[in-house]
């Protein structure tokens, strides 16, 4: 078999991949690894258990996943609060804000209802690193025998968690939105009332849809994955904006009112020079992965501002972010992180900076995106047998080297195995979208013959 943790946490189908058997023994080892250096004393001196904080997105099968993650964590010997429906970030957020030793959100994020996820947090909302992934997994099967009579953890509910969580987005704010419209697609998801909420108290005028979870309908033909449902409520409603978020709200996309899509690039460009303008971009950079448009990379040249490149993957940008303590990162995805609001990516606090940089500007969305050129991308998904042997081939090498040499300063190739399938990637940019296509097509047909 083989690794149990993905890119983000353990995901896949609700009841057959993600069962409750699964989720209790993630919570006994979780405990076990991550509960196990936590303060025992409480700070007026008394007993005290460690503390571990679950919260979950809407889909139905998250309230069977959560009943077994908390009888695994407390059977375990730990406290737990239980904070219900939130977003991810929110749940990274309260992690950190109730001092527990660990958070578990149990989401799919931008999946389809049947499918499911456990995501962990260490002591202050950090994900984890894969060696504290790699020791849950070995101690699934093998996790300490759990206390008894008094030593059994108790289980209760945080009511304030989701209100704590918007009072901290508030403050992010510097400046009122009033005069801005906003239409915020929450994608029947855990932004539903957090998102609407966030950005009425900061004073925008806010039209929300897609905000009634009924457990089943979570993404459904809508989301940061169908943004055409949130371009026409847009144009619809003469709205100066669109967002939209996944299931989880921790990405955020944009629109602008004319409809056209602002991708996480634009967004992570708009941010940056916000923040070099206010002196609050460490060092002048911005990290972001190697899927990032050339554009961005052209962009920022131009404005000052190094950008740093990591693999495909939110936690590898939070890596780096962490490692070189800078201040802005994300993903073309959406995923954006702002270290010092949030410890991951936060969907509602990107919607809450993006429009607070309008309001201080006094400038459109699409004025702001403007500063950023996207060149044409062509992306071609080829199945192979052997991925490293197709990659590492003579005949794809070559070629991509002749394309490296065509495009020059102009534009890139990037070349990349699936982490997940037995696929090789061929992405192509370019100045012109023929050009992109053309090199593309002959650097996937060498990995195709290659690679059967």
């Amino acid at each position: 078999m083989g690794r149990l943790f993905g890119t983000d946490g353990v995901r896949g189908l609700a009841n057959a991949d993600v069962t409750a058997d699964l989720a209790l023994r993630l919570g006994r080892a979780g405990a076990a690894v991550l509960g196990a250096s936590a303060p025992s004393t409480a700070p007026d001196g008394s007993a005290s258990r460690p503390v571990a904080v679950v919260g979950r997105d809407p889909r139905a099968s998250g309230e069977m996943l959560e009943a077994a993650i908390v009888a695994g964590l407390s059977s375990a010997g730990m406290d737990v609060l239980t904070v219900g429906v939130v977003p991810t970030p929110a749940l990274a957020y309260l992690t950190d804000a109730y001092d527990a030793a660990l958070g578990v959100m149990i989401s799919a994020s931008h999946n389809a209802m049947p499918d499911n996820g456990i995501k962990f947090f260490a002591a202050g909302g950090v994900k984890l690193a894969d060696e504290q992934e790699d020791r849950i997994e070995a101690l699934l099967d093998a996790a300490p025998a759990g206390p008894t009579g008094a030593d059994i953890g108790r289980v209760r509910t945080a009511p304030d968690g989701l209100s704590r969580y918007e009072e901290h987005l508030a403050k992010t704010v510097p400046t009122t939105l009033d005069g801005i419209t906003v239409v915020v697609d929450c994608a029947h998801g855990a932004a539903s009332s957090a998102a609407p909420d966030a950005y009425r108290a900061a004073g925008a005028t806010v039209v929300a849809i897609n905000a009634e979870p009924t457990g089943l309908n979570i993404n459904d033909g809508c989301g940061s994955t169908h943004l055409d449902v949130l371009q026409r409520a847009v144009l619809d409603h003469g709205a100066d904006l669109g967002l939209a978020h996944d299931g989880d709200a921790d990405r955020c996309l944009a629109v602008d009112a004319t409809g056209d899509v602002v991708d996480g690039d634009a967004i992570m460009a708009i941010l940056a020079l916000s923040m070099k303008d206010a002196g609050t971009l460490p060092e002048n950079t911005l990290v972001a992965t190697v899927m990032s448009n050339l554009g961005l990379h052209i962009a920022m040249r131009e404005a000052g501002i190094t950008v740093r490149t990591t693999a495909v993957g939110d936690r590898y940008v939070l890596e780096e972010l962490r490692a070189g303590d800078y201040g802005l990162g994300g993903e073309q995805s959406g995923h954006i992180v702002i270290p010092a609001f949030g410890s991951t990516g936060d969907g509602v606090l990107t919607g809450l900076q993006v429009m607070s940089r309008m309001a201080s500007t006094g400038r459109s969305l699409r004025e702001l995106a403007s500063v950023m050129r996207t060149l044409p991308q062509t992306l071609i998904n080829v199945r192979v047998e052997d991925k490293q042997a197709a990659t590492a081939a003579a005949e794809v090498t070559e070629a991509v080297d002749a394309a490296v040499r065509e495009l020059g300063d102009e534009g890139r190739v990037l070349l990349r195995p699936s982490g997940t399938e037995q696929l090789v990637r061929v992405m192509v940019e370019a100045a012109d979208t023929a050009t992109a296509e053309r090199l593309a097509g002959h650097i996937a047909e060498q990995v195709a013959a290659v690679g059967r």
